[in-house]
């Protein structure tokens, strides 16, 4: 078997073994949405009859048209989780041994990034089984249309974690950022009202919001679970995507990156 695939099987599966050992992980990146969806969103019932354009529905309830944003909210919290992980690792030397394997590094991080993302990619999908119950569903199109959605949006924010991971050393410092980079990420984008909506309240809410990458990683969720593309979203998720995954490769290397000028 090739060298490289080796490694992204024995990452892969070591995120995974890591994963089924955090039971805890996997209940809250269920509950989190569940109560987001049961119970932030009964508090919205006002907002039952919101007016979307296509490709929604001319009449759409509210827990409907969150979905996708709770879907990028478990890419978030898990792109952010993983990296957590990162810091623990270099902090008990793991990672260290992790980077100095006999391959590219761009290599070893791309797979960590990839195991993340196909460990975020289960959780959305139970997610949405679990909002099936409660008769919020799709059509079996958009399950299978969501998952290259869910792929590049999970590589983008995992991606955006492997950066901070780059620039913070401490383990406790990096669960402080997380929460100043969740949160404005989350709350300043589509992922709970239409960017039209947005505009109604305030211009200047609008266009931060416009301008916030996660924005486009719901949209592309979105879209995608219609069936539908929306190329805005497709390209501009790809191409943040790569340009994090360049910082962050660029971040990791000892001899140019952050991690030795931080040293310095």
């Amino acid at each position: 078997m090739n060298a490289y695939l080796i490694a992204l099987v024995a990452i892969v599966r070591r995120e995974a073994f890591r994963f089924v050992q955090q039971h805890g992980r996997f209940v809250a990146a269920l509950v989190r949405p569940l109560v987001w969806l049961l119970v932030f969103a009964a508090g919205f019932r006002a907002a039952l009859g919101l007016s979307i354009s296509p490709p929604y529905q001319t009449y759409i309830t509210y827990e409907v048209y969150i979905i996708p944003g709770l879907c990028g909210m478990i890419l978030l919290f898990n792109g952010m989780q993983s990296s957590l992980s990162l810091v623990y690792d270099r902090e008990m030397g793991s990672m260290r041994l992790l980077l100095t394997c006999p391959l590219p590094r761009w290599w070893v991080l791309l797979c960590k990034l990839l195991a993340s993302t196909l460990i975020s990619i289960l959780q959305v999908y139970a997610f949405l089984a679990v909002a099936a119950v409660f008769d919020i569903r799709f059509n079996a199109i958009g399950y299978v249309a969501i998952l290259p959605a869910l792929m590049i949006g999970g590589m983008m924010l995992g991606a955006l974690g492997l950066v901070l991971s780059s620039l913070i050393r401490q383990l406790e410092n990096f669960a402080g950022v997380m929460n100043f980079v969740i949160f404005p990420m989350f709350f300043l984008s589509s992922a709970l009202y239409p960017l039209w909506k947005m505009a109604e309240s305030s211009v200047l809410l609008h266009n931060i919001c416009a301008l916030n990458p996660f924005t486009y990683a719901v949209e592309f969720i979105r879209f995608s679970l219609y069936g539908q593309v929306n190329a805005v979203a497709v390209v501009v998720t790809t191409l943040v995507a790569l340009g994090l995954m360049g910082i962050a490769i660029w971040g990791y290397d000892p001899a140019r990156g952050l991690m030795t000028k931080k040293a310095g």
